[in-house]
């Protein structure tokens, strides 16, 4: 009975750990995996002096549709009313069209016709590159009657600052983590000082039982024992 009871608590401990092996796979496997489009917003806050990744996506509503898009990204600074071009992409050629942005912008989108991803890399940033940046989308879906053209406008209102600021999200979801793995081991500890004591409890019970059947002889042979005697 006790060994079924620790092969019982064993296959609880290594369900427990294959548990965790697969939530640190699943989130490496997320982080890394390029495969799917979804229209995550960019971030708006950068650093002056290094680098920031303008982030602007646009999904087709149905991927087995064949398309081909061009991308231009527009910036206004914070006190000017008018956007200014400062970069185009048309795979594969990629055009800085301002010289505030010569030598600075890299494209980091998708690298063929069918572009979803228009992002740009922005080195060095200064104070003066905070404001409002607008990514366009220029998409024609090759369609079997006639093509559509489609132009989606996205903008992000982007804010340089001297020092990074943790984002409130960040913090919580790193409590978070902390906690999550603080809870699995207690429980990890908890589990296994139950199954030591069940264990241990079993072997008392099972030596107390061996215990009686051996005195059980002893008693039957001294009785015999006092019965000649008393002949």
């Amino acid at each position: 009975m006790s060994s079924i009871f620790f092969y019982s608590c064993l296959n609880i401990l290594c369900r427990m750990i294959s548990c965790l092996t697969c939530l640190v796979v699943f989130s490496l496997f997320v982080s890394q995996c390029n495969g799917g489009c979804a229209e995550v917003d960019s971030l708006t806050e950068a650093v002056a002096g290094k680098g920031f990744l303008l982030g602007c996506i646009s999904c087709k509503k149905r991927e087995e549709v064949s398309a081909r898009a061009t991308v231009d990204w527009y910036f206004k600074p914070l006190e000017e009313e008018e956007f200014r071009h400062i970069f185009h992409y048309d795979h594969p050629t990629a055009i800085v069209h301002h010289e505030d942005f010569s030598e600075r912008l890299q494209w980091k989108g998708t690298l063929n016709d069918d572009v979803q991803i228009g992002a740009v890399y922005i080195q060095n940033v200064t104070f003066n590159d905070s404001g409002t940046y607008r990514c366009t989308f220029h998409r024609t879906l090759f369609l079997l009657l006639q093509n559509e053209k489609v132009v989606v406008e996205k903008e992000v209102e982007l804010t340089v600052v001297a020092v990074a600021n943790r984002e409130l999200t960040a913090v919580i979801a790193e409590i978070v983590m902390y906690v999550l793995i603080v809870v699995l081991q207690l429980w990890l500890v908890v589990v296994m000082v139950y199954c030591y004591k069940k264990i241990w409890d079993d072997h008392e019970a099972r030596e107390a039982r061996k215990a009686l059947k051996a005195e059980g002889p002893l008693l039957g042979s001294k009785d015999n024992c006092d019965g000649v005697q008393a002949e």
